[in-house]
């Protein structure tokens, strides 16, 4: 009877990754090739993967953060900007670039539009995916770039590597200092919280899932589950056959899900993304969003969450933790260098 259940569940998570990537077939039908050098990526490079929109403001310091790091190219999808990004986007020599006017929301927040670039141009390599303000880092990543880290760990065959999204906010109304194209966003936000995480196992997908920070703290203290899940997989060695399975929260096969946390009392290597969200702009994004109700499942249930934003709260408070680097979120637990010394 064990071992029956236990087929039922592997055929269930089958089907599902196969929807996934039907879904991904029939939704490449909605973009729209703006430039394509991807003829030009080498056969070492690591690849990044996001879909943007209205993001010219982030974009200058986005790329300029990944193309330290060591990111080769770039495969961006454009979800209808209208702010001049598209046009900026496509000028570089290190973007792919595709346009859409498709919904946001149906695509499963854009995932279904990555799934297919990843399955088009990301079989067989190492691949980035996050959103515009979403910052990686690892341990050592001002000194080691992407290719050596992506290197250490397919010699130990490691596919993956999660990371820890670490939220950041300024001090004081979230529209209070101005903000530059181009400007390091930690200059803004220094801020983060470094406990009140709560971590459960998700044994049904394998994963780790983690919740807590500001938003939590600040707009679901009533409801804490409905707060953000701040567990990641960015950095993937990509198979045709992977598939995300929640945004970037979790990852079909359910194997690679297992392989980012050690279960017999350990660390491994584990990384963490700056959450830039609450830049200043954030106060006219959230009206746009709450407007065209692209995002979350259920939008009606975040309407008091925009409608707050908007409001451009504060978000400190005295147990909040000044952001000094990645050695500092080391110490703190929120991230670990593992063997990767």
């Amino acid at each position: 009877m064990k071992r029956l259940r236990a087929l039922r569940e592997a055929w269930r998570w089958r089907r599902k990754r196969q929807n996934r990537l039907m879904r991904a077939l029939l939704r490449r039908r909605e973009l729209r090739c703006v430039a394509d050098r991807s003829a030009g990526i080498g056969a070492d490079d690591v690849l990044l993967f996001a879909t943007i929109r209205n993001e010219a403001l982030r974009l200058p310091h986005f790329m300029e953060h990944y193309r330290r790091l060591g990111v080769g190219h770039f495969l961006l999808v454009d979800n209808d900007s209208d702010d001049g990004g598209r046009d900026w986007l496509a000028r570089q020599p290190d973007v792919s670039l595709w346009h859409t006017r498709g919904s946001y929301r149906a695509s499963r927040f854009g995932m279904d539009w990555l799934q297919w670039l990843l399955i088009r141009h990301g079989h067989g390599r190492w691949c980035v995916t996050v959103d515009a303000d979403e910052l990686l880092i690892y341990p050592h990543h001002d000194t080691r770039p992407l290719p050596a880290l992506t290197g250490w760990l397919q010699a130990r065959g490691i596919e993956a590597m999660g990371a820890l999204m670490v939220e950041l906010y300024p001090k004081g109304p979230l529209d209070a200092q101005p903000y530059r194209p181009g400007q390091d966003p930690t200059e803004l936000l220094q801020w983060f919280d470094s406990a009140n995480y709560t971590i459960t196992r998700k044994h049904d997908i394998g994963a780790l899932w983690i919740q807590g920070g500001p938003r939590s703290r600040v707009f679901h203290v009533d409801q804490p589950r409905r707060g953000p899940t701040l567990t990641k997989v960015p950095l993937v060695r990509w198979h045709w056959r992977h598939v995300y399975l929640n945004s970037t929260h979790s990852l079909l096969p359910r194997r690679l899900n297992r392989e980012i946390y050690d279960d017999q009392g350990g660390e491994k290597l584990c990384g963490a993304i700056l959450h830039t969200k609450f830049l200043p702009v954030v106060v006219e994004k959230s009206a746009e969003e709450r407007r065209r109700r692209q995002h979350f499942g259920e939008p009606a249930v975040f309407d008091a969450y925009h409608e707050a934003l908007t409001r451009a709260p504060d978000l400190w408070c005295p147990a909040s933790t000044r952001y000094r680097g990645w050695q500092q979120l080391e110490e703190e637990g929120l991230m670990s260098r593992g063997e990767w010394a």
